[in-house]
C-alpha cells in the first residue's frame, strides 16, 4: 500500500523526518528506491511532495503515487548533501531521478582508462564498461569534434584500433608514425599513459596549461641539443594553438575559465545549452534535452549543472559560472564546487555588461536547437498522424515494434526487434532473437515457422504486458502476417495488439483479415515511418546474423581438434584473434596459450598441416 493510501502512517513518517539538511529516499513497495532527493531541511521538502499533486510536475506526481516508504540520512551541511546524493544517485540509479533525456544524437569524447592502453573515441551511447572510463560532452558541433579528433591523432602518436591487424609486426600506422606500436608494446603503458593524459587535457579544457608544459619541454630540449625532439613538440603545440584560432570569445579576464548555461522551451522540451570557454576561447558548446514539464526552469538548469559536474573531473570545474536564471541552490552548488575544485567558484546570473550578453548569446542558440528539435517533434508526428489514419487506429502509436528475419538457406537463422517510440529509434529496447526451431536449419529455411517462434516468445503470458505496443509490423507479406496471427490467436492477443505486415516489393501494407493491401501513396508519410521501421529491422536483422555466421566459421574449424573443447577454442581465438593467425603459428607459440599444453599444441599445428609440412616451411 502506497502512503497516499494511508494518510495516517504518512503523517507519522514525515513527523519522524528532522528539519536538517539531508538526503531522502523514495521507494516502492518491492523496496525499489524511486527517488533520490537533497534538502536544507528534510522535513519540509519531503512533506512538499504530498501537500498537492497539482503542483508537482506529471513525472513526479506518478512517482509519489507509488511511494510506499521514506528513508532519509542528516549531513551537516547542504554541500555534504549534495555530494552524498551525486554518489547514491550512482550506486541505486533510480528510475525517477531521469532529468536529462539520453539523446543519440549528440556524441560524446570516451577514453578508456579501464585499458592498458586507452583509446580515445567518438561515441553516442554513454555507458561505460569500466568506472574508470571517462566521457567528455555531449558535443552539440559534431563535425569540429570530428576535426578535432583527426587533429590530435596527428599531433599526438595513439592506438588506432580496438585490435591488431598483425600478431607479429605493427601496421601501417606505426610506420606512418600515428601509432606507437601499441600492438607489440613497442611503448611502454607508462609512457603511452603520459601522452593520452595530454590528450585528456584538451577535452578538459586545459589547452593553454599543456601548451605551456609543452614549450618547457621543448626549450629543454634545445638546451641539451636534442633538436629533433624540440622540433616534434614545436610541432606539437603549433598544432594545439590552431585547434581553436576561429573560437575566441570577446571577455574580459581572458585568464579566468568560465562556464555560461541557458535554457530555451515550449510545452514539450527544454533545451539547454552550455558554453565552455577557457582563456577566452570557447572550447566546447554541449547540449542537453529534458522535459519541459519536469520542473522550474531554474530548477532544470539547477540539476543539469549537478548533472554535468558529477560526471566532471575536478580540474574541469571553472571558475565562474554564469546562469540564464538565479539558482534556487546556488550557494549549495558553489560551495560543493569550491570545495573540489579547492578555489572559490562563483554562480551568478549577470545582468549587464558582456557577461549577460554571453548568457544570451547561449541562449539564443537554445532556441535555435529548441526550433529544430520542435521542427523534427512535428515530422514525427505527421508521420504518426498519418499512420494512424490510414490503418485506422483509435490513438497515435506510441511505441511501435518491428520484426524481420535474416539467414542465408536457413543457417544462423536470426531475428530482430527494433523499437521506435513517437517515431524516434529507441534502441535501449531493441533485441536479438536466435532461432530455435530445429526444423529450420541450413538448407530448410522457413520464415513463417521463425516469425511464429519470435512473437509468441515476445508475447509468451509470462511476459509483463506494461511495454506491450501499439502497434506491431512485420517485414513480409500476407503469408508472414498470417503465421504471426496464428500465434497471437492462441495466445488470446488479437484483440490487444494492433499488426500490419509491409511487403518489400512493392511497398505494400497489410493487415489482418484483408486479402488486398491498403491503397496508399507509397510516398504517405505513415508509410514512410513504417518504411524507416522495416528497414531498421532488416539492418539490425542482417548484423546480428552476419556476427553469429562469422563465430560459426572461425570456430568450425576448430571443432574437429580432438580434445579441443569450447573453452579451450576460445582461449584459442582470444590469443591469436581469428583462426588463420593460428593456422600461421608454431607449436611453440600454440602451447603458450593458457590451458594448452605441448602434446595439444602439435595435435592443432598437425590439423592444419595435414600433408607433414615443417614447421620452417
Amino acid at each position: 500500500m502506497s502512503l497516499l493510501e494511508n494518510r495516517e502512517k504518512l503523517e507519522t513518517r514525515l513527523k519522524e523526518i528532522p528539519q536538517e539538511p539531508g538526503v531522502y529516499f523514495m521507494r516502492n513497495r518491492d523496496d525499489q528506491v524511486l527517488y533520490i532527493g537533497k534538502s536544507k531541511s528534510l522535513r519540509s521538502r519531503v512533506r512538499s511532495y504530498f501537500r498537492s499533486a497539482q503542483d508537482l510536475s506529471p513525472r513526479i506526481a506518478m512517482m509519489v503515487k507509488l511511494v510506499a516508504e521514506i528513508e532519509f540520512i542528516v549531513t551537516d551541511t547542504e554541500a555534504e548533501a549534495l555530494a552524498l546524493e551525486a554518489n547514491l544517485i550512482k550506486q541505486y540509479q533510480p528510475y525517477y531521478n531521469v532529468l536529462l533525456k539520453d539523446d543519440k544524437k549528440y556524441p560524446y569524447i570516451c577514453i578508456t582508462w579501464s585499458e592498458q592502453y586507452p583509446r580515445v573515441f567518438v561515441t553516442r551511447k554513454r555507458r561505460a564498461r569500466s568506472a574508470k572510463d571517462r566521457f567528455y560532452g555531449p558535443y552539440v558541433d559534431s563535425r569540429s569534434l570530428y576535426r578535432t579528433i583527426a587533429i590530435i591523432k596527428r599531433a599526438f602518436p595513439l592506438r588506432q584500433r580496438p585490435k591488431p591487424v598483425f600478431k607479429d609486426r605493427p601496421c601501417l600506422n606505426y610506420d606512418m608514425g600515428l601509432c606507437p606500436g601499441v600492438c607489440q608494446e613497442l611503448v611502454t603503458p607508462a609512457e603511452y599513459r603520459q601522452t593520452m593524459q595530454k590528450v585528456a587535457m584538451i577535452f578538459q579544457g586545459r589547452t593553454g596549461e599543456l601548451i605551456e608544459t609543452l614549450t618547457g619541454k621543448m626549450e629543454a630540449a634545445s638546451e641539451r641539443l636534442d633538436f629533433e625532439r624540440a622540433a616534434h613538440i614545436r610541432d606539437q603545440i603549433y598544432t594545439l594553438q590552431n585547434l581553436g584560432a576561429d573560437q575566441k570569445v570577446s571577455l574580459p579576464d581572458d585568464t579566468i575559465s568560465r562556464d555560461a548555461i541557458a535554457l530555451a522551451r515550449d510545452e514539450n522540451h527544454a533545451c539547454i545549452q552550455l558554453f565552455q570557454i577557457r582563456a577566452g576561447r570557447l572550447i566546447g558548446r554541449l547540449a542537453f534535452i529534458a522535459d519541459s514539464n519536469s520542473d522550474a526552469p531554474e530548477m532544470i538548469l539547477q540539476r543539469a549543472l549537478e548533472s554535468h559536474y558529477h560526471a566532471c573531473e575536478d580540474v574541469e570545474i571553472p571558475n565562474e559560472i554564469h546562469t540564464q536564471y538565479d539558482l534556487p541552490e546556488a550557494d549549495v552548488l558553489a560551495a560543493w564546487l569550491s570545495n573540489r575544485k579547492r578555489k572559490k567558484v562563483r554562480i551568478a546570473s549577470p545582468q549587464r555588461q558582456v557577461k549577460a550578453e554571453l548568457v544570451e548569446m547561449v541562449e539564443r542558440n537554445a532556441n535555435y536547437e529548441l526550433a529544430r528539435i520542435k521542427k523534427q517533434s512535428d515530422r514525427n508526428l505527421q508521420s504518426l498522424e498519418g499512420l494512424t489514419e490510414i490503418l485506422g487506429l483509435g490513438d497515435l502509436p506510441h511505441r511501435i515494434e518491428g520484426y524481420d528475419i535474416s539467414h542465408i538457406q536457413g543457417s544462423d537463422a536470426v531475428a530482430s526487434q527494433v523499437v521506435f517510440i513517437d517515431g524516434i529509434p529507441a534502441k535501449q529496447h531493441y533485441r536479438h532473437y536466435r532461432i530455435k526451431n530445429p526444423a529450420v536449419r541450413s538448407g530448410r529455411s522457413d520464415d513463417f515457422a521463425s516469425l511464429a517462434e519470435v512473437i509468441a516468445r515476445r508475447f509468451h503470458p509470462s511476459k509483463s504486458k506494461d511495454d506491450y505496443p501499439d502497434l506491431v509490423m512485420i517485414d513480409g507479406g500476407k503469408g508472414q502476417l498470417s503465421a504471426v496471427m496464428t500465434v497471437l490467436t492462441k495466445l488470446g492477443l488479437v484483440n490487444e495488439l494492433n499488426v500490419v505486415s509491409l511487403a518489400k516489393k512493392r511497398e505494400e501494407i497489410f493487415q489482418p483479415e484483408q486479402t488486398k493491401p491498403i491503397d496508399v501513396d507509397p510516398e504517405h508519410p505513415g508509410v514512410q515511418l513504417l518504411r524507416r521501421l522495416r528497414d531498421e529491422a532488416h539492418r539490425f536483422a542482417v548484423s546480428f546474423h552476419r556476427q553469429k555466421r562469422s563465430q560459426r566459421m572461425q570456430q568450425s574449424h576448430l571443432d574437429h581438434i580432438p580434445g579441443l573443447g569450447h573453452h579451450r577454442q576460445k582461449q584459442l581465438l582470444e590469443k591469436f584473434h581469428s583462426v588463420e593467425y593460428i593456422r600461421q603459428a608454431s607449436t611453440a607459440q600454440i602451447a603458450e596459450t593458457p590451458g594448452i599444453g605441448g602434446k595439444l599444441a602439435q595435435e592443432i599445428y598437425d590439423h592444419f598441416h595435414p600433408y607433414g609440412q615443417s614447421e620452417s616451411n
